[in-house]
């Protein structure tokens, strides 16, 4: 299947430059950093201000300066997103405790390329497919604000927009060194105008890893042919490659993280090894007050995956989606809706060493997850928008297992989540704005087929109330949230003490509370010195529950705080970091061991030598920390616990960026 996929991507690219187009010189004069492109940022931010609610872009240029290691590099500064590595391109991502007890893969987020999610039918996911050394922007849309995504989970939706043919003309490198073995390269191109364009990618790396048994292989393609078919319709045609190997070292014992954190697990050979092939499209309509986006996607992928068993699932998805958008006067209305299934062929094996036993269990699960919305705004005056809008979401999961015995399992999903909102404008450049909505997150078959038995997890739904403000005055730029949400039913998953190495179970708790602030500052008094900062306060506990009272629940620590301050000009710059954790989280549900605080120092640089060459450098964990940087959490930890990841170790890496 690698081969098929690696010879497929570039041939469809092939056929799709075809299209004729004239090349035009990209260089920007006087640029002090070389970006992919510019692509829709500006629209983005357009749309995102228009959101009454936590949203940001995060733009190529904010962490072009830093090695990409995985999403948390370019996350790192997003109001609201707790992302914290595990190893490789292994994150946690979490935003207002979604997926909070998932130590592995992902799920209560939204994740979408180009508009279109990477999510599986059953909306689990991969977040590694999502390579965000390809990307121009992303779009950040937490909890509910994430509307206009088709998305309704506490989480919301993250956004990778990869860049246009005819905002990303010309040619452009990079190339990545440093700690670890760290060799990783980027080459991509971009050509025409707004008749027909296009742009394509590819990217391949290796990594040692900061651990034992944690190195990484991959190699990437993306791609993209954009066309104007007649004034008022234009379409895009896009394919994504991944070819991905990774080496899982495993969680570490307290005290061998916080002494040993080179250590990894060898037992088993465990790894998680992805090829996907990705087509899609989306096509635009222009009908004067009436804007419509249609599209649809396929998707193939396997999963080769050793841990306590052999894990091997071929899946196949696709889906269709449609959006319009009218608007007259003071009135606005925006209608939306999609639907994604697919099959998957698992079967495990008895793990011989990393090599495959017996076969213990087969079995073809089916997926589909439809959605549709809508959302009606207001300005009864100029400086006031009121919002009303909703989600009805349904989900279908079955089950048909072969082994070790004849077994269907069925479940169905529905839920309607409401959302209304108000967006004041006081004064110019000053947003205020609040929000209270539904969330419906329904179980994946990660949850469902435990331990390849068939469990009756429900759904988990939350009621959240949100208020806050962003906006920019002179030098001082900010966005602040503060936000409570009250769940039933949610899904938490643990690692049972007295039975390690079996899968994680998931139960429904009763009712349970997520509350915090996310904010996001930036001042730049002058032009060669700019702080931004950002500051997480989580406040996530038990209400009530028979067992576990209102204790905190376990992974995500009350505080986080990360800052920087950069100094210099476009020329040169130099830019000390600080990442702080004065108090750690929980590790268990009895809150009985709390992992110790932290502090990370780090530091990038910037030169460009050229309008075209730019020069950089990424110092981290500068001091060399020893800490806990995630945690798998547990009913009851110990202090033999193997439940820990340790913080990134000291590296330092240097690159190159280049257009030509």
């Amino acid at each position: 299947m690698t081969t098929r996929i690696l010879a497929v991507a570039p041939l469809a690219m092939a056929f799709s430059l075809a299209t004729p187009a004239h090349a035009e010189d990209a260089a920007a004069e006087g640029a002090a950093i070389i970006v992919i492109g510019h692509g829709d940022a500006s629209i983005a931010e357009q749309e995102a201000a228009a959101t009454p609610g936590g949203t940001d872009v995060v733009a190529y240029e904010d962490f072009a300066d830093r090695t990409v290691i995985s999403l948390r590099d370019t996350l790192a500064f997003s109001p609201g997103v707790y992302s914290q590595p595990r190893f490789g391109q292994e994150v946690r991502i979490s935003v207002r405790g979604s997926g909070l007890s998932r130590s592995f893969h992902m799920r209560g987020l939204t994740l979408l390329q180009d508009g279109v999610p990477i999510n599986l039918a059953d909306d689990n996911g991969d977040f590694q497919e999502l390579e965000p050394i390809f990307l121009d922007h992303l779009e950040v849309y937490r909890g509910a604000n994430a509307l206009r995504f088709g998305s309704g989970t506490l989480g919301g939706a993250i956004n990778g927009v990869t860049p246009r043919g005819d905002s990303a003309r010309g040619l452009y490198a990079r190339f990545d060194g440093g700690s670890f073995g760290l060799a990783r390269g980027l080459v991509s191109a971009g050509f025409g105008d707004s008749t027909a364009s296009a742009w394509a990618g590819i990217s391949a790396d290796r990594h040692d890893g900061d651990r034992q048994h944690a190195s990484r292989r991959s190699l990437r393609f993306n791609g993209n042919v954009g066309l104007s078919l007649a004034e008022n319709l234009s379409t895009r045609f896009y394919v994504t490659a991944s070819h991905i190997r990774q080496e899982l070292p495993g969680a570490l014992s307290l005290a061998d993280a916080l002494t040993t954190p080179q250590k990894g697990n060898f037992t088993g050979d465990q790894e998680r090894n992805i090829d996907s092939l990705r087509l899609q499209n989306r096509t635009a309509f222009d009908l004067g007050p009436l804007e419509l986006t249609v599209g649809g996607f396929y998707n193939i992928k396997q999963l080769d995956h050793p841990i306590f068993m052999m894990i091997d699932q071929k899946s196949d998805d696709r889906g269709l989606f449609a959006r319009a958008e009218w608007e007259a006067g003071i009135v606005s209305i925006t209608l939306g809706g999609g639907s994604r299934w697919g099959t998957t062929r698992a079967r495990q094996f008895i793990n011989n060493g990393g090599k495959r036993g017996a076969l213990t269990f087969r079995a073809q699960q089916r997926a589909r997850t439809s959605s549709a919305y809508g959302e009606l705004r207001v300005s009864p005056v100029e400086s006031l928008t009121l919002i009303a809008g909703g989600i009805y979401a349904n989900g279908a999961r079955r089950q048909e297992r072969e082994l070790p015995s004849t077994v269907t399992g069925n479940a169905s999903f529905d839920a309607f989540s409401p959302r209304f909102g108000a967006l004041w404008i006081p004064a110019a450049g000053v947003q205020v704005y609040a929000n209270y909505s539904r969330s419906a997150e329904f179980p994946t078959f990660v949850e469902l087929a435990q331990q390849a038995a068939f469990v009756p997890v429900r759904p988990q739904r939350a009621w959240t109330a949100e208020i806050g403000t962003r906006g920019r005055l002179g030098t001082l730029e900010w966005d602040i949230s503060l936000y409570r949400a009250n769940l039933t039913g949610e899904m938490l998953q643990y690692t049972p003490d007295d039975n390690v190495g079996i899968p994680a179970a998931t139960f429904n708790a009763g009712r349970t509370r997520h509350q915090g602030v996310e904010a996001g500052l930036s001042w730049q008094p002058a032009g060669w010195l700019r702080l931004r900062q950002i500051w997480q306060y989580s406040d996530f506990r038990f209400r009530g529950d028979v067992q576990f009272a209102d204790n905190h629940l376990p992974v995500v620590p009350r505080h986080v705080l990360r800052s920087e301050v950069r100094l210099g000009g476009d020329t040169l710059h130099i830019a000390p970091s600080l990442e702080w954790v004065p108090q750690g989280a929980f590790a268990d549900y009895r809150n009985t061991v709390r992992a110790p605080g932290y502090a990370l120092v780090g530091l990038s640089a910037g030169a460009s030598l050229t309008s075209d060459i730019d020069l950089f450098a990424d110092l981290r964990n500068i001091t060399g920390k020893k800490a806990v940087g995630d945690i798998a959490a547990v009913i009851t930890a110990s202090g033999t616990s193997a439940i820990y990841y340790p913080a990134e170790r000291r590296a330092v890496y240097a690159g190159l960026r280049a257009r030509f």
